[in-house]
């Protein structure tokens, strides 16, 4: 009974799979653009907050730039979390069902985000609302990487559409950063976020109308693995809130060490209590060696990019005196190259390998830190600073593909979800984990008056990050040649 049952799933799949293949040709090309919206407002959020960072600082009469980090972090922390729960509800409850509901949640926290401009005696409600839209965020990059991953067999076309997708994570953060520097510099900057929440909760209607629902699976199997998300979770946050307050409030402060140690030990129980689930949040037992590089590297190259990417604009707009408008236009190269990194990225995939791949990615962070950590103060912008931010995209265009690709042919078709969970999942936690290690370093080598030694450290830091991307890529090159990748499903 159980292989004839099996056998039944497998057919009902091949049969999805062909569904989507022959109707490919009308839909495919809507079906990237509808997917591409999730990570436009995903990546402006980041955006939104990073450009007019010191202004809405000022309002709330915070000048410290750990403390100021957290309205970049908290997001992203949110965001890497429970993209690891993201994936899972969508295969069990329909991956456009979760991205409406994603688009929602993001809307509604993005309009209280707002509200907190009201509260100028404190940026708590600021700050939570920041986090809690991290949890519209992480429903709904998975579920869009999902339907991508579901929509395009194994392929040319498939590697094309991954690629495609992490382009517009220049172009969404360039728009975040566009529209936020003009509310915060023309009239307040809380009417950012309440654009924002007005344009989620349009893009979750027309969602509920144009993009295809996947074809029903009869007698799905919808136990959720509530102590494996509890693990999890609590690993991630408080492992994360400890590593960022660590520079904040000393390591030695008892708080900040009994919270990493309590979230090593959730990841250890994580692991161990995902090895035994028969429907595990993250399939433990189908990674190997080859996945476990490229997230390592990924994790590493991601980190550096966040260092790069936040010290770069304090860097622009309290050292060189730029406003956040311009500060945004300087940016705006990352955009258009990381648009042919993305291009590129999908043609060479294909036949040079995920490995190569990552080691270019890495090199592409590793030169753009090496660049601002050596720029002058009073250099044009159309020396050092330009070239990096034409650069640093190759990084991230390159290396989100890879991870994506590899991780969705190492899945059955039913745990697409859960696959872009885990892609998703690295390169957001890593965005928050890189701003506490850079935060550690200058805290202890710089005494918090010299901005431009305290960027200077934390590019040092970002070097070294990427550089162990490289190492860890090149290890896994060789370990390819050894081992050659199995067939994916």
């Amino acid at each position: 009974m159980t292989s004839e049952r099996t056998l039944e799933n497998d057919d009902l799949e091949a049969l999805e799979v062909k569904e989507h293949q022959d109707t490919s040709s009308s839909e495919n090309g809507g079906n990237t653009e509808k997917s591409a919206a999730p990570e436009i407002v995903v990546q402006a959020g980041i955006g939104q907050a990073l450009a007019p960072l010191h202004i809405i600082g000022d309002h709330f009469s915070v000048t410290d730039n750990g403390e100021l980090s957290w309205y970049i972090a908290s997001f992203a922390l949110i965001t890497g979390t429970f993209i690891l729960v993201a994936g899972r509800l969508g295969d069990m409850y329909g991956s456009k069902n979760i991205l409406i509901i994603g688009f929602v949640i993001y809307g509604v926290w993005s309009l209280i985000a707002g509200a907190g401009y009201f509260s100028r005696d404190s940026d708590k409600l600021f700050v939570v609302a920041r986090a809690l839209q991290g949890v519209g965020a992480s429903l709904l990059l998975p579920n869009a990487v999902a339907i991508l991953g579901r929509t395009y067999p194994p392929g040319m076309r498939k590697n094309m559409v991954m690629s495609l997708f992490g382009a517009f994570a220049p172009g969404g953060y360039i728009l975040g950063a566009c529209f936020s520097s003009i509310f915060a510099q023309f009239t307040i900057w809380a009417w950012a976020y309440f654009a924002m929440g007005i344009a989620c909760i349009v893009l979750a209607t027309i969602a509920y109308f144009v993009v295809p629902a996947s074809p029903p699976k009869p007698n799905i199997d919808r136990r959720f693995d509530w102590l494996g998300f509890g693990f999890g979770v609590a690993g991630l946050v408080l492992f994360n809130v400890a590593w960022n307050q660590g520079p904040n409030v000393g390591w030695k402060t008892p708080y900040v060490y009994v919270l990493l140690i309590l979230g090593v030990l959730a990841f250890v129980g994580f692991v161990l209590v995902e090895r035994r689930s028969e429907r595990p949040l993250v399939p433990v037992q189908q990674l190997n060696l080859h996945i476990a590089f490229v997230l390592m590297a990924i994790l590493a190259g991601w980190s550096s990019f966040t260092v790069w990417l936040y010290y770069l604009w304090q860097f622009l707009e309290e050292l060189r005196g730029v406003t956040p408008i311009l500060a945004t236009a300087q940016n705006t190269p990352s955009a258009i190259s990381g648009f042919v990194a993305s291009v590129t990225t999908g043609i060479l995939i294909g036949k040079i390998g995920v490995p190569p791949i990552m080691i270019l990615a890495m090199l592409a962070f590793l030169i753009a830190n090496v660049l601002v950590a050596t720029m002058p103060l009073d250099q044009t912008y159309w020396a050092q600073t330009f070239v990096a931010t034409v650069i640093v995209p190759w990084g991230m265009d390159m290396s989100f593909p890879a991870a994506v690709i590899m991780l969705s042919a190492a899945v059955p078709q039913e745990h697409q979800g859960i696959a872009a969970s885990l892609a998703l999942t690295t390169t957001n936690y890593a965005m928050s984990i890189g701003l506490g290690i850079a935060g550690t370093a200058v805290s202890n080598l710089g005494d918090g008056t010299d901005l431009f030694a305290d960027c200077r450290h934390a590019w040092y830091v970002a070097i070294g990050l990427s550089g162990l991307g490289i190492v860890i890529s090149a290890i896994s090159m060789v370990y390819e040649r050894i081992h050659p990748t199995l067939k994916p499903h």
